[in-house]
């Protein structure tokens, strides 16, 4: 868990999670660790929008710690869930999804309604169709002749 920078929040963390199993507390994470930390998690916790849409693409189930998102895709598509924020229900949240391996794999393998992650290979299969690949000698001759 990458910790946020304020004192406020991290004096509120630290005695609770400092030492737990199961928990590494970080310090906050620059895109492509944040990216390696999500690909070998369990389980995502949240409250980042951005986060809602990057987890199922790589199957990581999300609970979303909300009463309410402005990406409910996720929740239709069954990627995610609402937990709230009350200490209780998140809890109970994590440990009902984790204490079932049935509907954690029914949400780690729930497709993910902003994307397959394969749009830039749908682009350049697109661009090779239809600008077809240049022909090496007539590339050769063009510097040739400048």
């Amino acid at each position: 868990m990458p910790l946020h920078k304020s004192p406020a929040v991290r004096e509120a963390l630290l005695p609770v999670l400092a030492g737990r199993p199961g928990i590494t507390l970080t310090e906050p994470l620059d895109y492509f660790d944040f990216i390696a930390t999500l690909a070998d998690c369990e389980v995502v916790l949240t409250d980042s929008g951005g986060v809602h849409e990057e987890a199922p693409s790589f199957d990581k189930p999300v609970l979303v710690l909300r009463e309410t998102t402005e990406r409910p895709e996720v929740v239709r598509a069954g990627a995610a869930q609402l937990v709230g924020t009350d200490p209780a229900a998140v809890h109970a949240g994590v440990t009902a999804l984790l204490d079932d391996p049935v509907r954690y794999r029914r949400m780690a393998a729930a497709p993910s309604p902003f994307g397959d992650g394969h749009a830039a290979d749908r682009i350049l299969a697109r661009l090779a169709h239809d600008l077809g690949p240049a022909p090496a000698a007539a590339a050769s001759q063009e510097y040739e002749a400048v």
